[in-house]
This record gives C-alpha cells, structure tokens and sequence, in this order.
C-alpha cells in the first residue's frame, strides 16, 4: 500500500548558482515539478509514495528517476517518452528570494501521458490522489488526467488538488481557468495561491473568495498560501489564519508544495475530513508553515525537504518563543 500517489509533471529545474569566473550567470540542474515535490516531502517525512508520470528517454529523464529512488519515491508509474525531450524549467530569483520561471515544454514528454498510461492498480493501492494543473495544459495528458482522478474519486481515495498556474504554458488563460474548475470539483483538499484565488473567483478578499471555492465546488478543506505571512484557512463555514515562520530565505522554490506535503502527512492520520476540529486544522498548517519554511531556507526543491526531527526542532523554537 502507498500512502499518498500524485500525477503530473516532473521535470527539471535550473536554479541560480552565482557567476562565473567569466561574469556569467551559472545554473544548477535540480529535480522538480510540483507533484513530485508533494511526494519528496511526504517521503522525507516518512510515508510510502509513488507517481505516475512520463520524462524523456534521454539524460534528464533518466537523472529524475534516479532522484525519485534517491527521495524513496516509487517509481513503479514513470514511463519513458521516445521521440520527446524531458521538460526543463529556468528558475529565476529575484532579491526577495521568489521565483520567474522560464519552461522549455513545447512538446515535452510530460504532455504526451496518455489513458493507457495510467496504472489502475498503484491508484487502487494508494489512499490519497494528487494531482495539479500543469497536466490539464493539452487535450491528451488532461484527458489522463481527469481519467485518473475519476478512478479515485470512485474507489473512495482523498483528493488533493493543486491549481499551480502557470499562465505562460497556457495558449488561452479562459481555457486554464475552465480546467482548473474540473479540477476544483472534483478535490477535497485544495491549496491555492491568492493570485491564483485572485483568478479563479475574481475576487480579493480571501474570506469571500474561499467562500465562493467552498459553496460553488464543495470543497471541504481550503489552504490559501501567503508566503512569508503564512496561510489563510477555511474548513466549511470556519476561517482563520496562521502565521508563516521566520526563516533566511535562500529559494522558495518547492515552498508550496513541502506545505501540502506537511497537510497530507498531517491527513493521513484523519478517518474523516468532517472529524477535524478547528484546532486540529490550525495545527495541521503549523505543522505544514514549518515544513515550507525548511525548503526555503535551501536551494533546489525535491531535494531539500525537511525531516521530520528538523520539522519539529522549528515548531519547538515557535513554542520557545525564538520565532
């Protein structure tokens, strides 16, 4: 049995690295994409993970398998692409630490995931679904896709749901919003940006728009992340907010996702959503600021996820009152 699968993207991140003796700008080559990331946390962390998704067969793919083996993440439902290159991805940082990025997609192996690509039966083993936008982009990986959470949906598994938008790997941002709205009706565990909030409903305020996700999508369980500042919450009719941690940022990258991986752990240990407290909620995100803040205090994504001991030194410096 897995404890958490995810489907969709993983590719490469080039991260900044300093210049050059010559002046020029140096990049190192990173694992990343954001379901693979959900899993590299929740396996650091101590759970059985698997994914399902398709790299180049060229040297890229096949580093990522190796850095899914290295992160204990199963790689059972990787498939190797002929004829497409892996997906790769230019992170720029701006003085604050956040992220630009630069993809090389068109067409990458990512997009090619098709229905038969599907393993039914590491989804069947599995107790939570994840999966996020960036593999609704094309007809044939979103049909994947929404193929795959519907086998879950049906077998009773908890869905998670990130809408991660990435405005430049859409031709037309009305069809982006149209199928992260699929996605959003068939999650019960979503975590979302305020920009992407922002885009979905149109609407600022966190309060109404959360509001707007929960009434219109019957989503039980909304994570709305704010950086530095934290996350906002909404768990049915209850709201509330939790501050982030205050850590030396050195990259965000992979911030968000090392946060949904610290709720699903939390999740895993929950029979059913409609039992949680709002205590027990306002926990969980402590937990998770924690796991997020840890990323960010190193460079690269999949392999700088926090164990749990590293995780709870950080929660017990909060309680100490040293953050």
């Amino acid at each position: 049995m897995y404890d958490v699968i995810a489907l969709g993207e993983l590719l490469i991140d080039f991260t900044p690295s300093g210049i050059s003796n010559s002046g020029n700008p140096l990049f190192e080559q990173n694992a990343g994409g954001a379901p693979a990331n959900v899993l590299a946390a929740l396996s650091k962390l101590g759970k059985q993970t698997t994914f399902i998704g398709k790299v180049g067969q060229d040297q890229f793919g096949e580093f990522l398998q190796e850095e899914l083996v290295k992160a204990n993440i199963d790689t059972k439902g990787l498939i190797f692409a002929d004829h497409v290159p892996t997906t790769l991805a230019f992170v720029h940082l701006d003085s604050f630490g956040d992220r630009s990025f630069s993809f090389y997609r068109n067409p990458s192996a990512d997009m090619t995931l098709s229905k038969g690509d599907i393993s039914i039966d590491l989804i069947n083993r599995s107790k939570i679904f994840h999966f996020g936008s960036l593999s609704m982009t094309h007809e044939t990986v979103a049909e994947a896709t929404l193929y795959a959470v519907k086998i879950a949906k049906e077998e009773n598994k908890l869905i998670s749901f990130d809408p991660n938008l990435r405005t430049s790997l859409w031709d037309d941002l009305s069809h982006a919003k149209y199928m992260i709205e699929q996605g959003l009706r068939l999650a019960d565990i979503v975590k979302v940006s305020e920009e992407e909030l922002l885009f979905v409903t149109g609407i600022s305020d966190l309060n109404r728009a959360s509001d707007i996700l929960h009434r219109k999508y019957g989503i039980p369980l909304i994570f709305v992340t704010l950086g530095e500042k934290g996350c906002f919450y909404r768990h049915g009719s209850l709201t509330g907010h939790v501050p982030g941690f205050t850590v030396e940022v050195v990259d965000t990258t992979g911030a968000g996702d090392a946060f949904l991986g610290g709720i699903l752990f939390q999740l895993l240990n929950v029979e059913s959503l409609s039992e949680l407290t709002h205590q027990n909620v306002r926990d969980m995100i402590m937990f998770a600021n924690a796991v997020g803040a840890i990323v960010t205090t190193k460079k690269g994504a999949l392999s700088s996820m926090p164990t749990l001991g590293e995780v709870y030194s950080l929660l017990e410096s909060r309680k100490e009152g040293v953050l």
